[in-house]
């Protein structure tokens, strides 16, 4: 068979970047000079807290956490995020579509917020455009507007900047990129960080819808890149089709997780939202002199996209699950006695939950991959 024979087989798992293996920074994203970034901008960020000292608004804990909090008097904090939807927006524009990925965006805010135990309040958009297309901007606050049902949260403003010179689409005029800006709130005494991890605490991990919004970079060279598919085509060992598998909107979890806070009171030790770095996200809860780690030895199979593209870009396991969420979008850090309760929240709210680990006293990732391997993160 033919190179071209075996690129258009229904079979994918042919389709190799001739046996090399491939990897997210051969895509164009490395995590490492991300990780090296961060530190930076920490560094340099961090100097500014002493503005605030004593002051309204002081800083409350450090850089590098889900969100930043400042302090606002009466033993309260706001929470304050920055994100945005990614490269998802290529896919968008390549199926034409962009009512979907307003919700991703509500996600990237509301699951990150509750990671911190805060309640999501308010959003502020960022659109920047190639041109002005209403069509697009409807579709696209459309989608905004939805997720903010889901998440209850309230779109008090924002900015559509239009820049010709700077944004680019896959086709003239489809150009956009999407960010925004959130807060929330949260008690002082409510807080969450990870500080209160045990070893021996469970790790529930309620699951994902897809491929939400990170990775998206590699899923695309994957896909069309690699396989020379197309959005249209199907998934291999599925019904759908790449495009509207891609698009596919980021769960919104915080409106179940703030029931879980409230409901099992004191016991939730952390919270952590599966997204870019996938499971190295993990270290976040991690505070600099404790030295818990994780295993997560109960995960469930990847959903059929995740398979499609390891075997399309001949990825291994590991570079997998510091990638892509790979089925879980969000994890709970509790005591095992909670792990019913937690469990039957999620169900009410339509989300799927099991235990996927435990807390150990190695300060590693370990997760063992559907070939039984050890992954080391």
């Amino acid at each position: 068979m033919s190179k071209n024979d075996e690129k258009n087989s229904n079979d994918n798992s042919t389709v190799h970047n001739n046996d090399e293996v491939f990897s997210y920074s051969k895509s164009g994203v490395d995590l490492n000079k991300h990780k090296n970034a961060h530190q930076i901008i920490g560094e340099i960020i961090s100097r500014t807290y002493k503005f605030r000292n004593n002051k309204f608004g002081q800083v409350i804990g450090e850089y590098g956490h889900y969100a930043g909090l400042i302090d606002i008097g009466s033993d309260r904090c706001l929470a304050l995020h920055v994100d945005g939807v990614g490269t998802k927006v290529l896919v968008a524009q390549m199926l034409n579509k962009y009512d979907t990925i307003g919700i991703d965006l509500i996600a990237m805010h509301a699951n990150d917020l509750i990671c911190m135990g805060a309640e999501p309040v308010a959003l502020e958009d960022y659109l920047a455009v190639e041109t002005i297309d209403n069509s697009i901007i409807q579709q696209i606050m459309l989608g905004i507007a939805k997720g903010a049902e889901i998440a209850q949260m309230a779109i008090i403003g924002g900015e559509t900047a239009i820049m010709p010179d700077i944004i680019r689409g896959i086709a003239p005029g489809k150009g956009i990129d999407l960010s925004g800006m959130s807060i929330g709130i949260v008690d002082k005494g409510k807080i969450i960080t990870g500080e209160s991890i045990e070893v021996g605490d469970s790790i529930i991990g309620i699951k994902s819808s897809g491929i939400h919004s990170n990775g998206l970079t590699l899923a695309r060279k994957a896909f069309f890149e690699l396989a020379k598919m197309t959005p249209y085509d199907k998934l291999n060992g599925s019904d759908e089709t790449i495009g509207s598998e891609l698009l596919k909107p980021t769960l919104i979890y915080s409106t179940a997780v703030l029931e879980i806070i409230q409901s099992v009171q004191n016991e939730i030790h952390g919270l952590a939202h599966i997204t870019g770095g996938a499971f190295t996200k993990l270290n976040r809860l991690r505070p600099k002199h404790k030295s818990f780690g994780f295993n997560l030895d109960n995960l469930p199979n990847p959903p059929t996209i995740f398979n499609n593209i390891q075997k399309i870009a001949n990825l291994p396991y590991s570079e997998m699950y510091k990638t892509f969420n790979m089925g879980i979008g969000f994890c709970i850090f509790s005591p095992q006695n909670n792990i019913d309760s937690i469990i039957r929240i999620c169900k009410k709210h339509n989300l799927d939950a099991l235990q996927i680990g435990t807390v150990i006293n190695k300060p590693i990732i370990k997760i063992i991959a559907p070939n039984k391997e050890e992954i080391l993160l």
